[in-house]
């Protein structure tokens, strides 16, 4: 994690394009995802934006080992896979293009950054970035999730969004696993991007 003084990105700061230069704006852009299950091994998250269009739609496997989440657009065109890897103290993803597995169409990779910690938090490498396995040099870095009631990712000291749990609480709805998350999406900012790193954050924190 950064130790230095967090600054945030701005109008006129490079854009940061991870999945497409398309879901790069100009402007901060306010989100809304929904999340529901589906059935007992299955849920999905809807995005909105603030007139309430649909943007994104995830689905994928809610628990298990080696899962895989399917991000798509409204259409549903598949924009990317989502796949946790095997088993290990640190739990890893690949994210990868549209569905393919192969090593050039893969967009970057999400390693926990701790094996054990009282809130999730991920560190994110591109494929250029060959020290996911040697150092702690990471391209990005997110920490957050439901129990901790916010989500950040930072670029170096720089916080690119930033996200807020909105959940009436009670016992039933929280372990049907409904509840909403508000993201703050800096300009410039790969929205699709941000909102993968949510979901693979969020997984980390679900145990209902």
């Amino acid at each position: 994690m950064p130790k230095n003084k967090k600054t945030e990105w701005q109008v006129g700061d490079p854009a940061i394009s991870v999945v497409s230069d398309q879901f790069c704006n100009p402007y901060p852009m306010d989100l809304l995802v929904k999340r529901k299950v589906q059935n007992f091994s299955k849920d999905y998250y809807e995005v909105f934006d603030p007139s309430g269009n649909l943007l994104l739609q995830i689905d994928g496997q809610a628990w298990g080992f080696n899962r895989k989440r399917v991000m798509r657009d409204p259409a549903g065109f598949t924009i990317l896979s989502m796949r946790q890897k095997g088993l290990a103290l640190k739990n890893k993803w690949e994210v990868h293009g549209g569905e393919s597995k192969e090593r050039e169409d893969l967009l970057f990779t999400v390693q926990q950054s701790q094996a054990v910690s009282l809130k999730t938090s991920v560190d994110v490498f591109l494929p250029e970035n060959n020290n996911v396995k040697k150092t702690n040099t990471c391209d990005f870095h997110a920490s957050g999730g439901y129990s901790n009631i916010s989500f950040k990712v930072f670029k170096a000291d720089a916080l690119i969004a930033g996200v807020g749990v909105t959940h009436k609480f009670t016992w039933g709805s929280f372990c049907k696993g409904k509840y909403n998350f508000k993201v703050r999406v800096n300009p410039e900012v790969d929205y699709a991007f941000i909102i993968a790193l949510l979901v693979m954050v969020d997984d980390n924190e679900n145990w209902c």
